[in-house]
């Protein structure tokens, strides 16, 4: 028949005695374990069950956004874990959820709006002190996140300190280089190999007269 087993689950904040089960019916029950680590991504491929309770583990990470792809889910209990991020916006699409529980998480930033995320209370994300927006009274506050630079207020923001920075080591690197080019001309002109003699000192010049350049433009941009 459709009827075998029996056991005992807890669904929908409610432990229930269940003496037959039905088989059309599927929900994963594995709370209070010592489960770590993060929620497996492949259980967004177990798109049949109606209700998974996580809750009372040591589970860590983000919530995994393939829970979304469960949309015959109705209860979905993730509370007194490790879980951190954010809650992920697919979630919205799941308008079988009747039972959403993440509370005494570390869970953070707004938590979404739509469908059944309008009827979950403040039970639901309890003890997530980064959480902000409905239904909690702790709003989301993003005027004091700076506006995104344009590229021209990006090339201008570097402060002088960092110009400071970046002509030093230009610098430390092109006298080096001609440290390590001198050096080279001291050790093959007792050999007298001349036509290296000449590259090296050809490309000693090339250097010199870039770190000029480079010096004359640092003066006009100073100007």
């Amino acid at each position: 028949g459709y009827y075998q087993d029996s056991m005992t689950v807890t669904i929908k904040g409610l432990i229930i005695e269940m003496e037959k089960v039905l088989t059309i019916f599927a929900a994963i029950d594995l709370s209070k374990n010592k489960f770590e680590g993060e929620i497996p991504k492949f259980i967004g491929k177990l798109t049949s069950i109606r209700g998974l309770n996580l809750s009372h583990n040591h589970l860590s990470g983000q919530i995994p956004k393939t829970l979304a792809n469960l949309g015959k889910l109705e209860s979905l209990d993730l509370s007194s874990n490790n879980l951190t991020g954010e809650i992920p916006e697919q979630f919205t699409s799941m308008t079988s959820l009747a039972v959403f529980n993440v509370s005494q998480n570390q869970l953070s930033g707004l938590i979404p709006r739509g469908n059944q995320f309008n009827t979950f209370s403040n039970d639901s994300y309890s003890g997530n002190f980064g959480l902000c927006g409905f239904p909690l009274l702790k709003k989301c506050n993003n005027s004091e996140a700076p506006p995104p630079m344009t590229y021209q207020q990006e090339d201008n923001s570097e402060s002088p300190s960092s110009e400071f920075n970046w002509k030093a080591t230009l610098m430390g690197y092109g006298c080096g280089l001609v440290f390590g080019l001198s050096m080279g001309y001291l050790m093959f002109s007792a050999g007298k190999p001349k036509w290296l003699v000449k590259i090296i000192d050809g490309e000693q010049r090339k250097i010199l007269r870039r770190l000029q350049k480079h010096a004359i433009a640092g003066r006009r941009a100073q100007r």
